[in-house]
């Protein structure tokens, strides 16, 4: 199918259950909802994108069953898509973003996708699990869901992920190097995955994995304003609500959420 402008929608995914070390992710989706809608702002982005244009699918209907999760929000970006819209998927953790991309392939076939994180998320399997919350794209790759990986602020790579790097051929930009000014080339369609353990944890401390070290929210809005191609479909994922003090990520949460939807927007 040919890619096509489309208006975002929002899709709240409340699954955790490929969740490692603490859970708590799937209770964000309706926290990052009210901050975006707090009336401590207004419905435009920085680049004027009037949000009242922002449709919303409610919280998909999800347990802890991996195999039926999976299912159910495949169905459901699907539905999105179908219905004409691109997709930002408000997380959750980050195994949810192999469905989706299973959804997202069907209608934009070899998307590049930009994934800001931390961490690779390329483990073939991670505590014998192989939906692992840190083996998506190891997922997505192997079924060739994507035309290219791109990944920026990366921080954790062990050995085994660096191999799963070159088997890949993944374009990853490590935060060194972003630090020394390295920035990702990307043209033609995008689809944008935010795991939020990708900006410092000064930024961002609600989170279940926190690395020091890594992006600013103005980095991670520079990337999403400056992409060379249109947004397809995007998720924010891996806000833990209990670790996240005096709300400081819901409202970073939402802002990232805020800019990706304008950015859709505009290319609308």
């Amino acid at each position: 199918m040919v890619d096509r402008a489309a208006l975002p929608q929002l899709i709240g995914v409340p699954y955790d259950a490929s969740s490692s070390f603490l859970r708590g992710a799937a209770a964000a989706p309706p926290l990052i909802r009210a901050a975006l809608r707090s009336p401590a702002g207004n419905n435009f982005t920085e680049n004027g994108a009037d949000l009242t244009r922002l449709s919303d699918a409610g919280d998909l209907t999800l347990t802890d069953d991996a195999a039926n999760a999976r299912a159910r929000i495949q169905t459901g970006i699907e539905l999105s898509l179908q219905n004409g819209f691109a997709p930002i998927a408000l997380g959750g953790d980050h195994s949810i973003t192999y469905p989706i991309m299973r959804a997202v392939a069907r209608t934009h076939t070899m998307a590049t996708i930009l994934h800001i994180d931390a961490h690779g998320d390329l483990y073939d399997c991670f505590e014998d699990d192989r939906y692992s919350h840190a083996c998506p794209f190891a997922r997505i790759m192997e079924e060739g869901l994507a035309g290219r990986l791109v990944q920026v602020g990366i921080r954790t790579l062990t050995p085994h992920q660096r191999d799963q790097i070159k088997r890949f051929n993944v374009d990853t930009i490590e935060m060194q190097a972003f630090a020394g000014g390295a920035r990702p080339k990307i043209n033609g369609p995008v689809y944008v995955s935010v795991d939020l353990d990708g900006l410092d944890p000064a930024f961002a401390p609600g989170v279940s994995h926190r690395e020091p070290g890594g992006l600013s929210v103005r980095d991670v809005l520079s990337l999403i304003q400056n992409l060379g191609g249109p947004i397809v479909g995007a998720d924010v994922v891996e806000f833990n609500p209990a670790q996240d003090p005096g709300g400081v990520t819901a409202s970073v949460a939402a802002k990232i959420t805020r800019e990706l939807a304008g950015a859709i927007l505009l290319g609308a």
